[in-house]
C-alpha cells in the first residue's frame, strides 16, 4: 500500500469503522462502565479515569483514557512501566489489568479521533521525543488499542519483572516493539487489521478464562 493510499485508509475507511464500531460498543457496554467505575470509586480514593500524554498521529499528543488500576499519583511514585506485582496496583486494578478492561475507556479516544482500534500502541512523550527518522514513521498512522507488539507483549508485566522494570523495558523490549510497529505500518491492510482485531479479542478471553478458572 503506498503512503497516499495508507493516508486515505487511514483518513477515511478505516477511521469510519472505527466511529461506528466504537460509538455501538460504548452504547452496549455503558451498564459495564457504570459498574466498574463504581467499583473503583469503593475500593480506592482517586478518580475514576486514568489520563496520560501519549505521542499521538502525526506527532500530536493526546491524552490517553483508562480505567484507573493505581493508586493516585502512581507516575511520581514508580516508573513509566508497571513492573510483575506492582505494589502500586489497587485490588480491582489487579483484575481489571489482567482481564485488559482498563482499556475500554479508550473507545472514547477512538470516537474523537486520537487512537484506532488496530493501530501502534500509542508511547509515552518521553520514548516517542527520542524516536529516529525511521521510527516516526510509527506516528504516520492512527495509534491503536491493538497491534503486531501488543499481541506479543500481551502479558508485558511478566517479561519486564519485578525489578528495573523501566530499565529491563527500555534495554530489551522498546526497540523490539517498535520493529513491530513499523512491521505494521509497512503491512497495514484491512485484512490485518481484522485479523489483529480478533486475534486481541481471543488473547483477552484466553485471559480470562486463565483468571477465573
Amino acid at each position: 500500500m503506498t503512503n497516499t493510499k495508507k493516508e486515505i485508509y487511514n483518513r477515511y475507511i478505516k477511521r469510519s469503522f472505527d466511529l461506528v464500531i466504537a460509538l455501538l460498543s460504548f452504547l452496549l457496554l455503558l451498564p459495564i462502565y457504570l459498574f466498574i467505575g463504581l467499583t473503583i470509586k469503593f475500593n480506592s480514593s482517586g478518580p475514576i479515569f486514568y489520563q496520560a500524554l501519549r505521542g499521538g498521529y502525526h506527532d500530536i499528543p493526546f491524552k490517553i483514557l483508562k480505567f484507573r488500576t493505581m493508586v493516585v499519583n502512581a507516575d511520581k511514585i514508580g516508573g513509566n512501566t508497571t513492573a510483575l506485582n506492582d505494589p502500586r496496583i489497587t485490588r480491582v486494578g489487579k483484575i481489571l489489568r489482567k482481564t485488559k478492561l482498563d482499556e475500554l475507556p479508550q473507545l472514547i479516544n477512538i470516537i474523537k479521533g486520537d487512537m484506532s482500534f488496530v493501530g501502534p500502541r500509542p508511547e509515552v512523550l518521553a520514548y516517542t521525543s527520542k524516536y529516529t527518522e525511521e521510527e516516526k514513521r510509527i506516528l504516520s498512522v492512527r495509534p491503536g488499542i491493538t497491534d503486531i507488539s501488543s499481541l506479543k507483549y500481551i502479558s508485558l508485566d511478566e517479561v519486564v519483572g519485578a525489578v528495573n522494570a523501566d530499565e529491563y523495558y527500555e534495554k530489551h523490549v522498546l526497540h523490539n516493539k517498535n520493529l513491530l510497529r513499523l512491521e505494521y505500518v509497512d503491512k497495514q491492510s484491512f485484512s490485518l487489521d481484522a485479523k489483529l482485531f480478533f486475534l486481541t479479542i481471543w488473547g483477552v478471553f484466553k485471559k480470562i478464562f486463565k483468571l477465573f478458572k
